[in-house]
């Protein structure tokens, strides 16, 4: 399988140096998360960002400081952007979810795939969440809708975990099983757009593992859509070098059991 991910790595590079691979003897790079103070320059534009979006929605008095922030780096630290960004977020959460969560009960085919976990965090106190993508079909019964409220559930639960100036979580993504029937790219589109608009500067790391062939043929339709931001927090390991990849990142105590550490899978909705 080893032999497949080189060729793939291979071919995508060829294409515009799509992935970055995890190579023996590469450490994976960290970043550091405890990120608290905010200094003037970010408060300033706080200042702007805030008055701009109040204008318009009064309700973003709610917003706390370390939210906006994330919206700003998420762009640039571009006032303007930052403020249609933030306002095109509110909005989407009034629509979108009007009760201000998403409850278990709105999902209950995409909870019934069984297909993400919740538990232990990383080295920099991450909180951490595994996402098995063979398990994903597309929902036949609650559709498109249904699986992005999945997301939002699951991101809800993350971010739950997070704190003030340590505010991204890590995911590893399982592709073990990956075939056709997952190769769902509606649902992973609906999902990144909810991931890179209406979280932006939550996710801290994203570490593919078990990688199939098959699957280099959906990344590249998925790819051109994927933020710079978001697009340096990835990173496909080799199989050979799972576990001790992860336990550069993740303490023994913390990684999940099924790859050699000794942490439990729980379910997100449990979480």
């Amino acid at each position: 399988m080893e032999g497949k991910i080189e060729a793939a790595e291979n071919e995508l590079h060829n294409n515009n140096g799509l992935i970055k691979l995890q190579q023996q003897g590469e450490e994976i790079q960290s970043v550091h998360c405890d990120d608290a103070t905010i200094n003037k320059e970010e408060m300033n534009k706080i200042s702007l960002v805030r008055a701009v979006v109040e204008k318009q929605d009064p309700s973003s008095k709610e917003v706390d400081d370390y939210a906006i922030r994330r919206f700003l780096r998420a762009r640039d630290l571009d006032v303007d952007k930052a403020s249609t960004m933030l306002l095109k977020y509110l909005k989407w959460k009034k629509s979108f979810v009007p009760n201000g969560y998403i409850s278990p009960t709105e999902i209950p085919n995409e909870i019934a795939h069984n297909k993400m976990f919740l538990q232990g965090v990383d080295k920099l106190g991450r909180p951490i969440a595994v996402v098995f993508g063979g398990r994903h079909i597309p929902n036949k019964q609650g559709g498109l809708e249904e699986f992005k409220r999945f997301v939002v559930l699951a991101l809800d639960k993350l971010c739950s975990r997070t704190s003030p100036g340590r505010e991204k979580f890590v995911v590893i993504g399982d592709l073990q099983g990956f075939g056709y029937s997952s190769s769902d790219v509606r649902a992973y589109l609906g999902a990144l757009s909810i991931l890179q608009d209406c979280y932006p500067e939550r996710l801290g790391k994203l570490i593919v593992v078990h990688v199939p062939y098959i699957f280099w043929t959906m990344w590249k339709l998925v790819y051109p859509f994927i933020d710079n931001n978001t697009k340096k927090k990835i990173t496909f390991v080799e199989n050979k070098r799972l576990t001790e990849t992860l336990l550069q990142d993740i303490d023994e105590s913390q990684l999940p059991d099924i790859y050699g550490g000794k942490m439990p899978l729980v379910p997100i909705h449990e979480a």
